[in-house]
This record gives C-alpha cells, sequence and structure tokens, in this order.
C-alpha cells in the first residue's frame, strides 16, 4: 500500500482499483511510463518484503525465494516478483467496468469472503462509498 501510495504522490500514477492477495494482486491503473511505475513498485516491495522476512527470521520463505531466484539475476540472492508484468489496455468503459468487477470479486471466487467489501486488501469498500485502505480514482 506504502508504495501505491508513493507512485500515485511521485509518479502521478492514478489507481483506479486494486486487489491484493496472498500471492498475486491485480490493479488497474494509469501512468505516463507504465514500465518505470512497475518497476519501481516490484523494487520497493520486494526490498520491504525482504527486510521483514530477514527481521522475523523467516528462513523456510527465504530459502524458496533463493531457491526460485532466476540463474541469470547475478546481483540478486532472492527472487520475490516474476519477471515482467502484464499490462492488458482498457479501451472502453464496459471493458473498465468489467476488469473493475473481475478484480473485486477475486476474494469471493477463492472462497475467502462472502461480499467484496468484506475484504481489507481491495478497493471494492470505495466503490460502495466506505473508506478503503488506500485512495482511488473511483471509475
Amino acid at each position: 500500500m506504502d508504495s501505491l501510495t508513493f507512485l500515485q504522490q511521485k509518479d502521478h500514477l492514478k489507481l483506479y482499483a486494486y486487489v491484493v492477495l496472498e500471492n498475486h494482486l491485480h490493479i488497474v491503473v494509469q501512468s505516463d511510463d507504465i514500465e518505470r511505475s512497475m518497476k519501481s513498485f516490484k523494487q520497493y516491495t520486494a526490498k520491504a518484503l525482504l527486510e521483514l522476512l530477514k527481521k522475523e527470521n523467516a528462513k523456510t520463505i527465504l530459502d524458496q525465494l533463493r531457491f526460485y531466484k532466476k540463474a541469470h539475476h547475478k546481483a540478486t540472492t532472492y527472487q520475490v516478483w516474476e519477471e515482467g508484468y502484464q499490462p492488458k489496455l482498457v479501451q472502453t468503459d464496459a471493458m473498465m467496468i468489467y476488469k473493475i468487477n473481475y478484480i473485486h470479486q477475486n476474494p469471493v471466487k477463492r472462497g475467502y469472503v462472502d461480499d467484496p467489501i468484506h475484504w481489507r486488501y481491495s478497493s471494492a469498500r470505495d466503490y460502495e462509498g466506505m473508506e478503503g485502505l488506500i485512495e482511488v480514482e473511483r471509475f
């Protein structure tokens, strides 16, 4: 959340929707340079996560992140994120509404909650007039 807030303030990232789950996230964003924004997001979050795991002495998880590191990454010890990202161009209002609804339904589909607004790490609350964890540009 801190990384997204930082990018909103310093990189003029527009965040329309998000959902964060245990092993992935979906975001609907607009950026002048999406590649730079995503690189910055991944660097910041990877560094913060690794610092936390080391502080908590989470050896098993650190060992897994070390094991899955890509061999050609010589400068790093761990692999937190998959390489790349999968941007999709949203061309119509109907597509935007579909994408936002799709990501908000992720925690429901996984059986974590019965209603999207009950998932704390999501912008679903914002779209129901409730305060979420991070400010979004409601569509």
